[in-house]
C-alpha cells in the first residue's frame, strides 16, 4: 500500500472531503503514519461504513506520528473555484502538521502551490496509498461532525442525512427556505436560486 515512497522520511499523505457539496467548508487533513505502527484496515473514506470511519479516526488520531486539518470556507470556494479551495485546505493542512513533512503524497492529479516540502499528486491515491487513506478518513469525518453541527444551526434542509450534498431531499429544501449563508453561490443549483 505504499509503493515507491517506502522509508521516505516523514511521508505525509493529504486529501479533502466536501467537493461535490452545495453547503458548507471543503475539509481537508494531513497525514504522517508512525512506521513503527501500521493502522489495519486504512481504505478509501468513501468505501468504508461511517462506524468503521468514526473508529479508524480516532486510531489515526491517537497513533500516527502527526496529522493536522486544513479547510476552506465557503466564501474562498466562491472566489477561488473549488478546486483551488481544495488546493488550498491540503496546503493548510500540510502546513499546520506538528512534524514538517519530508514529503508530500495528495490524492488527484494536482498538488497545492506553495509546499514546502516535495510533494506528488497520486490519482487514486484515497485507496492505494495508506497516508492518503489515513487523510481521506480524517477529514470525512471532520467535515460530517461539522455538518451534524451546522444541521442544528440551520434546520430545515436536512444538512445531518446528506452532509450537504444535491440530494432531492436538500434541492427541495432549497426551494422552500431559501438560500442561507453556508451554500456556495457559486455552484449551479443554488446560483439558480438567486
Amino acid at each position: 500500500m505504499n509503493g515507491p515512497w517506502l522509508g521516505l522520511e516523514n511521508l505525509a499523505g493529504a486529501d479533502e472531503a466536501g467537493r461535490g457539496p452545495l453547503a458548507g467548508p471543503v475539509v481537508a487533513a494531513a497525514v504522517i503514519l508512525h512506521p513503527q505502527r501500521p493502522i489495519p484496515g486504512l481504505a478509501d473514506s468513501k468505501k468504508l461504513t461511517a462506524r468503521r470511519r468514526e473508529v479508524l479516526a480516532e486510531r489515526i488520531r491517537a497513533e500516527s506520528a502527526a496529522w493536522a486539518l486544513g479547510r476552506a470556507e465557503v466564501a474562498e470556494i466562491d472566489q477561488l473555484n473549488i478546486l483551488q479551495a481544495s488546493l488550498l485546505a491540503m496546503r493548510r493542512a500540510i502546513e499546520a502538521l506538528p512534524l514538517a513533512a519530508g514529503y508530500a503524497l495528495i490524492d488527484g492529479n494536482r498538488c497545492p502551490k506553495g509546499l514546502a516540502c516535495p510533494a506528488e499528486a497520486v490519482v487514486g491515491g484515497d485507496a492505494s496509498v495508506a497516508q492518503i487513506s489515513a487523510a481521506s478518513i480524517l477529514a470525512k469525518v471532520a467535515r460530517d461532525q461539522e455538518m451534524l453541527e451546522l444541521d442544528r444551526r440551520f434546520p430545515g434542509y436536512g444538512l445531518a442525512r446528506h452532509k450537504g450534498y444535491p440530494t432531492q431531499a436538500h434541492l427541495a429544501a432549497l426551494q422552500a427556505l431559501g438560500v442561507c449563508e453556508i451554500h456556495r453561490r457559486s455552484f449551479g443549483p443554488v446560483k439558480r436560486l438567486l
